[in-house]
């Protein structure tokens, strides 16, 4: 039988930019036991900090009924398990789900009859039944729907975004069973207040995440496909986009890099599942090729300025503006500013970059890469743009020119400085 809702101490495994915000709402009804392996987070989030920035430390110190642990053992007076740990790929584009498969073993040996399993982790349609269902059962000694049950209930979280916030975000809910589904339901309502939509079975949430990140991809791959188009053509794709924006049913998607943690890496769970049952998925593998190309092309598009500038690429210094994998937030994950660093680099350039949001420390570890925290005005033969940062954007055009020598190049790839401002832009 299940829990009552009034009885629910809830567990949130995985304490990343997902779990750790999910963990604070919930905090405001019931009793949270945050619970991540790296005890390095356990113990700043402790302490009341949130190094990816996404909750205050305000926040933190004001969560009374949340603690945190990097000991399964602590879960074991816990009936509500939710699962928000990493789904990444490895570098064949293969879905990796060692880190989602460890949380159901870790779960497994606290579970007691009537505890709910829920996961937020983006998967393929199947896995949360097919995969993680059968190992929570063999280290639990218990049986799916008969002692526990499953939620789905896919995230939706913004990294940097201030307004659309955990509890103000709609929620897909979803269970193993109609009594499932419907505590699994009643739960994210006591929390989530722009409400929640019920999905009729685990596999269509699962599934409903996974198109949400591949619509805009491929709609960004299009204007992508539509800016180099536009650029040998000689028009200004910034001018062609606003005036297609007046209609009233234009989408005003934009072109640019795609990286981060979902919409580059969610499409291959889904045409990973295709390729299993014998179909191939053309345009979200299509879409992927051209978003994943954008950074050798801007690269490219910089070289060849650079070249009708008799700038010498071999020797040159280039300063790109950004790392992150977007504006305002210090998450380095998938980010595809990388394929440009890399790209001029095998040129010969030497890449210079500064991001005020990434840990410097990070980047050199997991990137590679150096950030220089003061570049000197006047330096560099070019400048990317690449991260729309609030600080550049507050700098504005003429900040971001001071870096170049007299004429240097200034290439504007997210398309944010006013008209005319830069020489190249997406």
């Amino acid at each position: 039988m299940l829990h009552n809702s009034a009885t629910t101490r809830m567990a949130v495994v995985g304490l990343g930019y997902v779990g750790l915000p999910l963990a604070v709402g919930f905090a405001q009804k019931i009793d949270v036991v945050g619970y991540d392996i790296n005890e390095g987070r356990v113990s700043e989030l402790s302490a009341g900090n949130d190094s990816n920035l996404e909750v205050s430390d305000q926040e933190l110190r004001d969560s009374t009924r949340l603690s945190f642990t990097s000991s399964a053992d602590d879960l074991r007076d816990c009936n509500v398990y939710v699962v928000t740990t990493p789904t990444p790929v490895d570098r064949h584009k293969v879905p990796d789900l060692l880190p989602i498969l460890a949380a159901s073993a870790a779960i497994g040996p606290t579970l007691n009859r009537g505890d709910v399993v829920i996961f937020e982790s983006t998967v393929y349609p199947g896995a949360t039944e097919d995969e993680c269902s059968p190992i929570l059962e063999s280290t639990s000694g218990l049986t799916l729907n008969q002692d526990f049950y499953l939620g789905y209930s896919p995230e939706r979280i913004n990294p940097g975004d201030a307004e659309h916030r955990f509890t103000t975000i709609m929620k897909v809910t979803s269970g193993s069973t109609p009594e499932a589904a419907e505590f699994v339901d009643q739960l994210y309502q006591l929390v989530v207040e722009a409400g929640t939509h019920r999905a009729p079975s685990i596999r269509v949430a699962e599934a409903a995440k996974v198109i949400e990140n591949i619509q805009r991809d491929v709609n960004i791959a299009l204007i992508n496909e539509l800016s180099m188009l536009f650029n040998k053509l000689g028009i200004d794709n910034r001018a062609v986009l606003e005036a297609a924006g007046t209609k009233w049913n234009f989408l005003k998607f934009r072109p640019g890099l795609v990286g981060g943690h979902c919409i580059g890496i969610d499409p291959y769970y889904l045409t990973h599942k295709a390729k299993e049952i014998d179909y191939h998925p053309e345009m979200i593998l299509a879409g992927r090729r051209i978003n994943d190309s954008m950074g050798p092309y801007v690269a490219s598009e910089l070289i060849k300025a650079m070249t009708k500038t008799r700038t010498v690429v071999c020797g040159s210094r280039v300063l790109v503006l950004g790392l992150t994998f977007k504006e305002n937030t210090p998450d380095l994950r998938n980010t595809r500013v990388v394929d440009i660093t890399k790209e001029l680099t095998e040129y010969g350039a030497e890449v210079i970059v500064h991001d005020p949001w990434c840990d410097p420390a990070e980047a050199r570890a997991h990137l590679n890469v150096e950030v220089e925290e003061t570049p000197g005005a006047g330096e560099y033969d070019a400048v990317v743009l690449a991260v729309a940062h609030r600080e550049f954007l507050e700098q504005g055009s003429t900040w971001v020119r001071s870096f170049v020598k007299p004429g240097g190049i200034v290439y504007d790839l997210k398309q944010v400085l006013p008209a005319g401002d830069a020489d190249l832009s997406l």
